[in-house]
């Protein structure tokens, strides 16, 4: 009976996974899960040169001094203000009252009774005729007081302080009372200078071309 060589055996271990009868394909061999990688080992580098310092940030701008220069004349810093003047056109006998009219112009206009002075060249005023009969200290107490608006006439007037308004009454008295009265009043007055009176007289005095109105 002759014999039937036998088939060689071969190990999975040398020839690899077995091959499955049904489908005829390869069995996959199960891979290994992966684990975390490790991270790599820095690599030695060579060391740089050091980097600067950064500057200090500024806060403020530097301020170079400014050179002196050389000294001058000072210069006054406000110059003195010259006030308004302003004509009534008015008789002698008409002075009084327009100065008057103009006195309520100004309080309704907004100024305050202590601002204003009025002066007279002939009669006094009855309310400075009144405030006389009690005596000069307590009439010039009121002036300084400056709580309300203060009459006087050219014969004390200079005894009166400056105030923002004056107002001149020219109604009378000596030849000369509007020229010696009328430089006074502009010097104690502030910012306006109202001269009720003669116009021609007035401009003789002050100049042409004065304003008029109040």
């Amino acid at each position: 009976m002759p014999l039937i060589p036998e088939e060689p055996q071969i190990h999975e271990s040398a020839q690899g996974p077995r091959v499955t009868p049904a489908s005829g394909r390869t069995a996959p061999t199960p891979r290994p899960v992966p684990g975390p990688r490790s991270a790599a080992p820095s690599r030695p580098g060579r060391p740089g040169p050091p980097r600067p310092t950064p500057p200090v940030q500024r806060t403020q701008r530097d301020v170079v001094p400014a050179k002196p220069g050389p000294s001058g004349p000072a210069v006054p810093a406000v110059s003195a203000a010259t006030p308004q003047i302003q004509l009534i056109p008015a008789s002698a006998e008409g002075a009084l009252d327009a100065a008057e009219e103009a006195v309520d112009l100004l309080l309704d206009s907004g100024r305050a009774p202590g601002e204003v002075l009025v002066i007279t060249t002939g009669t006094q005023h009855p309310w400075a005729e009144h405030e006389l009969s009690f005596g000069e200290a307590a009439y010039w107490a009121q002036h300084d007081s400056g709580d309300d608006v203060f009459y006087t006439d050219a014969a004390i007037a200079s005894r009166a302080a400056s105030r923002p308004v004056v107002v001149v009454a020219v109604n009378g008295g000596p030849a000369d009372a509007a020229a010696t009265v009328l430089p006074l009043a502009h010097s104690r007055a502030g910012a306006l200078l109202i001269v009720c009176g003669d116009s021609q007289q007035i401009n003789s005095v002050l100049g042409a071309g004065v304003g008029a109105g109040v």
